[in-house]
């Protein structure tokens, strides 16, 4: 039926009537005593009001509604208020404020509460705080903070909900300055902060790693002696952790005296997000130690630390007690299934683990297949893609861009092209970082040698991030098309994006490949000197190549002699290369040998310099090697390329 309202016309309710249905339900399988009992009152309801509505009292009705909201059955809600409203029943200023909840709670009903809002108002709410405040909470939870700023302007009254409320919308939009701003307005008006508005502000602080703000608020909070609260403490803790300071999140953790699972989280989560593996592995020894339970996220925290620590032992131990406290969350599961995935030889466990748990929701598959595709099984991968599909599940990005990269590892573009025809039909609907989607499938068509698919591809994206930009002068300097890249690179400067260490690599690299000797050098300067990037590696190793493949040898040593750091064996290989295109046998020596000393076992080193000393009619040196090689059985691992036929991919 339709909730008819008279809808005002402002700036923030639009006039569109409301379809709310009025059938209740319940879940039969439900065992909750609480869920039934919402359910035989809203059935009780629903008979009574149908033959002698006039003898149900309002509190009756507010005790239905929030029955029903108290058991999750947030659509059974609204569908019992248009009830209430065909019957002739008057909200009172808890009934609206109920019914916020209930909007909020869903998704997509905004219309609902402008709906509800223009309601409040003809009824005359617009004055009544515990209302504006959850009409407010409806506007911020979807993303309206302009609407939900208008009606805390045109209050009359505020309290402290009322600034928090506002205060948090700007923070959760991602408007931190206007919650910095209105901190100190609410103080100026009156209002003194409590916990909540406290934990805000320092959550804010914690987002804009502004550490300076977050002291002034801990001696505020030690001040006005909120130190004891949990909320805060813990908010406290987790702003220390997110900045970096994990000395002063250290001790201020050590004066907090009643300790339960959640601050160990929180600096455990500190420890993760800097690396600092072993600590995490103490904190977890030192919390069974005082006989504090783990909770899920403690459990995923030490799989994740013994994962990038590689004690498989350790993990399995973890691994044991999860099982038998039944941690067997999808998130606990996930990070076991690319626990086992990291380890030679353990993929099978995490085949097992995948199996058994395979129904619980899209991100285990989407852990399974990065883990085949992490162990080079390609076509694992891709089967069992396939049987996602076949199960029902909507790809999201992170899927879906392993499966661009299967096809990149493969060698093949056919089920690429497949994803870039997904992505076209249903990029507002894909979940995930769709941007990193769209840059695998920019490096696809580059390496599968779709030059000119991937230009259009480049073309059709509208928000270029620097990964893209630094992607398609990768893929020019892949095909030798060295001016293109210059192109490419003053084009991005002219649209304002900043260049970072990984944009200026692959124009040096496609400098490189294109002969382009002054352009790289010119690159390599405006690197150090205009945007103050340190060189590494391998930009050391491009422009060495860069004078090398052009015959300045010489130079090419200055720029070993002249770095910062040790140099590789790329390097040296990239000056071998180039001694053997001039002829320069000494000094492809001289880098052999360089080479041999770093990488002992390479036998594609030791084939190189072999080579070099028969170039300079060495051949003793060039037999010694040989001989040497022989002896030692080193062998070139074998290539291997794939093929598709009828539909499947064969490897060669």
């Amino acid at each position: 039926m339709f909730l008819g309202l008279c809808v005002r016309k402002d700036t923030y309710v639009r006039t569109k009537p409301q379809t709310l249905r009025i059938d209740l339900y319940c879940d039969d399988n439900s065992t909750s005593m609480q869920t039934i009992q919402a359910f035989h009152l809203g059935r009780y309801f629903c008979s009574r009001v149908v033959s002698k509505f006039n003898v149900v009292s309002q509190n009756e009705w507010n005790s239905a509604l929030k029955a029903e909201i108290d058991a999750g059955f947030f659509d059974a809600a609204l569908s019992l208020f248009s009830s209430m409203l065909a019957l002739g029943a008057r909200p009172d200023h808890f009934t609206l404020p109920l019914i916020n909840h209930a909007v909020k709670s869903l998704s997509d009903w905004f219309d609902v509460g402008e709906a509800i809002h223009s309601l409040g108002i003809r009824m005359g709410f617009q004055n009544d705080i515990f209302f504006c405040n959850t009409m407010m909470d409806v506007y911020v939870k979807y993303g309206w903070i302009s609407s939900a700023h208008h009606l805390f302007d045109e209050m009359h009254h505020r309290d402290v909900v009322s600034w928090t409320c506002l205060i948090s919308g700007y923070a959760r939009s991602g408007r931190v300055l206007e919650s910095f701003r209105l901190f100190p307005e609410m103080r100026m008006a009156g209002m003194e902060p409590n916990e909540v508005t406290l934990a805000v502000m320092l959550r804010a602080c914690a987002v804009e790693k502004n550490i300076f703000c977050g002291r002034k608020l801990y001696g505020f909070v030690i001040k006005r002696g909120f130190e004891s609260h949990e909320l805060v403490q813990n908010t406290i803790l987790m702003m220390f952790s997110r900045v970096g300071y994990l000395e002063e999140g250290e001790k201020f953790f050590g004066q907090i005296e009643k300790r339960n699972v959640i601050p160990w989280n929180i600096i455990m989560s500190g420890y993760s997000l800097f690396g600092d593996v072993h600590r995490i592995v103490d904190c977890f020894e030192d919390m069974m130690s005082k006989s504090i339970s783990p909770s899920h996220e403690t459990i995923t925290l030490v799989i994740s630390a013994f994962t990038k620590s590689g004690k498989l032992l350790h993990g399995q131990q973890v691994h044991a007690f999860a099982e038998k406290a039944g941690f067997a969350d999808m998130v606990c599961k996930s990070s076991l299934i690319d626990f086992y995935a990291k380890f030679d030889g353990e993929l099978s466990s995490s085949i097992k683990l995948f199996e058994e748990s395979k129904a619980s929701g899209i991100n285990v598959w989407t852990t399974m297949l990065w883990g085949f595709i992490q162990n080079k099984q390609f076509l694992e991968a891709i089967h069992l893609f396939r049987r996602m599909q076949r199960h029902s599940f909507v790809p999201n990005a992170d899927n879906l861009r392993a499966l661009v990269l299967t096809c990149i590892h493969q060698g093949t573009s056919k089920y690429g092209d497949t994803v870039h025809g997904y992505l076209i039909r249903n990029k507002p609907g894909i979940d995930g970082d769709v941007e990193s989607l769209e840059t695998s499938i920019l490096n696809m068509y580059m390496k599968s040698g779709r030059l000119v698919s991937a230009q259009r591809f480049f073309d059709s994206i509208i928000v270029k991030d620097i990964v893209a930009w630094s992607s398609m002068m990768e893929g020019y300097a892949i095909h030798g098309r060295g001016s293109e890249a210059l192109q490419l690179f003053n084009q991005m400067r002219d649209e304002g994006v900043k260049p970072n260490s990984i944009t200026f690599l692959s124009l040096l690299t496609a400098c490189s490949r294109s002969g382009l000797v002054a352009e790289g050098c010119k690159v390599f300067n405006i690197m150090t000197r205009e945007y103050g990037i340190k060189p590494e590696l391998n930009h050391y190793t491009c422009m060495v190549d860069i004078l090398g493949r052009s015959g300045k040898l010489k130079e090419a040593v200055q720029v070993i002699d002249n770095m910062i750091i040790d140099p590789d064996a790329r390097i040296w290989g990239a000056l071998l290369a180039s001694c053997r295109i001039h002829s320069d046998w000494k000094l492809a020596t001289y880098a052999g040998q360089k080479l041999l000393e770093l990488e002992p076992d390479n036998v594609g080193y030791h084939v190189v310099l072999s080579n070099a000393h028969a170039g300079g009619e060495k051949w003793d040196e060039s037999e010694k090697i040989w001989k040497m090689m022989s002896e030692k059985e080193m062998k070139k691992n074998p290539g291997w390329s794939s093929i598709e036929v009828h539909e499947g991919i064969h490897m060669l």
